[in-house]
């Protein structure tokens, strides 16, 4: 007696896809929200800073010491030119040198901390002249509104001097660029944002 073969028909197994990467990182993503929130924050404050201004008969006031021109304007070319270093350092990462990059990225935040420190002198020298929080609307709104932006400086040069660290320790390789960026995206915001605050205090 023959036994007949069994015959088990073969599972066809799909293909698997491969994962497509999102269209935005999350990295990404979060940087686009942290920006948004920060942007709506400034423009609440230059909105109150213009209310306060179109409602006042002198802006400012005339007992009041004027705000340095020239020394923030000098301040103002030195924060804008750390651009270039900051986009030096892009390029350097995508060409994978590591010395280079860290060496960039260390000038912006020296540029960065420049404009901190000659910023601190200025509002020293104010407060000695008498324009202080307590000096009305426009103490307070001037204090206020920059104090904020200075804030936010502090933090970008704080968060460049630890991508220079990272950078110099060879941390940024081909897959793993995503917190160079994100810096580099936050400090352009900063930058942009004393586009505008400088001209709107300053120079109206």
């Amino acid at each position: 007696m023959e036994t007949g073969s069994i015959v088990v028909p073969r599972r066809v197994v799909p293909f698997a896809r491969p994962e497509q990467a999102p269209a935005v990182s999350n990295a990404r993503l979060a940087m686009v929200v942290l920006i948004a929130g920060e942007s709506m924050l400034f423009a609440g404050l230059i909105g109150a800073y213009l209310v306060f201004r179109l409602a006042a008969r002198n802006w400012p006031p005339p007992d009041l010491p004027r705000l340095p021109l020239g020394l923030t304007s000098v301040n103002s070319v030195m924060l804008l030119a750390s651009i270039i270093p900051l986009s030096r350092a892009l390029r350097a990462a995508r060409r994978y040198d590591r010395r280079r990059l860290a060496r960039s990225v260390g000038q912006t935040a020296l540029l960065g901390g420049a404009f901190l420190f000659v910023q601190g002198i200025e509002w020293v020298r104010l407060v000695r002249h008498g324009l202080t929080l307590a000096s009305g609307t426009y103490g307070a709104t001037f204090y206020v509104l920059i104090g904020c932006h200075g804030v936010h400086v502090l933090a970008a040069v704080t968060w460049l001097a630890v991508t220079a660290l990272l950078a110099r320790r060879g941390a940024f390789t081909a897959g793993r660029q995503a917190p160079l960026e994100m810096c580099a995206i936050y400090w352009y915001f900063v930058c942009g944002l004393w586009l505008v605050l400088f001209p709107l205090v300053y120079l109206s």
